[in-house]
């Protein structure tokens, strides 16, 4: 017996896709060509501040690559102090979905999740480093386009300093309803329910707002965009039951009905699951025992591989450690 709809998830119609409009998070006219929109790290290049771009961190005395999966705007204004002055706001209609005002608990600092859309499933857009957030602003509020959620920081559980000052934007999907059941069966902490960020796969804002502006009624359709991504590998694997993203995300299910068995997702470099389908005879026979096959991988879509969700083994390419954290939660 499938479980309910989560909450924020209405009936889907069928065909219909979903189609939302959106403003700028802050007052800069956002232009990918233009360096000075964006905010780069440390490195100084230009393009470290867009989505795509690979960084490394170092956790203990490893390096490890990153995927920026936002676009880290930078301040129009600063006060006396050098902190910023812009407002942050809504990008288009939607609901206050989740705030945290405590900006040690997250690498996004104090940040902001808004849902948006109806019918087949939402996006999310999320709203990071905030310097302070609107105390009139709590979950479950409306808030309409252009409202302010509050004013551009550094906040973070790491360290981000007041020159280097910025909004870190993403436009999201969430994987699974059930994130919050996994996360606490790993023990960890701190717990920000659903709206973690392991939990929101991010596609690229700018792409977003330059595919809007090619359509006749400046709109953004989800299902159209998805659909133009370029697919980096495909995944088979063994499920006793459909997954929750394709339950939010029905028309990117492309077959019958799923009641358990294998299926083959095609994902973006990130793991955005951009199609789901039953796996043939042929593709369910050589998985054979195993629980899960890396197939048809595209190096050149995959790029610096900076979420390693897969890696090669002599050759063979197989889901790393983030990728069966990232197939853990999608499958739970």
């Amino acid at each position: 017996m499938s479980s309910p709809l989560p909450s924020d998830v209405t009936v889907p119609i069928a065909g219909k896709n979903l189609m939302i409009k959106f403003a700028y998070p802050t007052d800069r006219k956002l232009d990918r060509f233009v360096p000075e929109n964006f905010q780069p790290t440390a490195s100084g290049r230009p393009e470290s501040a867009l989505y795509g771009s690979v960084r490394t961190k170092k956790i203990g005395r490893k390096f490890f690559a990153s995927f920026h999966e936002g676009i880290d705007i930078a301040p129009l204004e600063r006060d006396r102090a050098g902190n910023p002055r812009d407002h942050v706001m809504a990008a288009t209609d939607g609901k206050v979905a989740y705030v945290n005002r405590i900006a040690g608990n997250s690498n996004y600092g104090k940040y902001i999740v808004l849902s948006h859309g109806a019918g087949p499933g939402r996006i999310y857009t999320l709203y990071a480093h905030l310097n302070e957030i609107n105390p009139a602003i709590d979950k479950g509020d409306p808030v309409g386009e252009g409202e302010s959620l509050g004013i551009m920081g550094s906040t973070s559980n790491g360290r981000i300093s007041s020159v280097n000052a910025h909004l870190h934007f993403e436009i999201c999907l969430m994987f699974n309803s059930r994130f919050k059941q996994w996360f606490r069966k790993q023990k960890l902490k701190p717990d920000h329910g659903i709206y973690n960020g392991w939990n929101l796969v991010g596609f690229d804002p700018l792409a977003v707002y330059e595919k809007q502006e090619e359509d006749d009624k400046n709109e953004f359709n989800l299902y159209a965009y998805l659909a133009e991504i370029p697919r980096a590998f495909e995944l088979v694997f063994k499920t006793p039951r459909q997954l929750d993203y394709f339950r939010r995300y029905p028309e990117l299910w492309k077959d019958a009905k799923f009641d358990g068995g294998v299926m083959i997702i095609a994902c973006s470099e990130n793991g955005i699951p951009l199609s789901g389908r039953l796996a043939n005879k042929t593709e369910s026979a050589e998985l054979g025992r195993k629980l899960h096959a890396v197939v048809n991988v595209v190096p050149s879509v995959l790029g610096r591989n900076g979420c390693r969700l897969i890696v090669s083994d002599k050759g063979t390419w197989l889901l790393g450690t983030e990728g069966k954290k990232w197939l853990s939660i999608l499958m739970f």
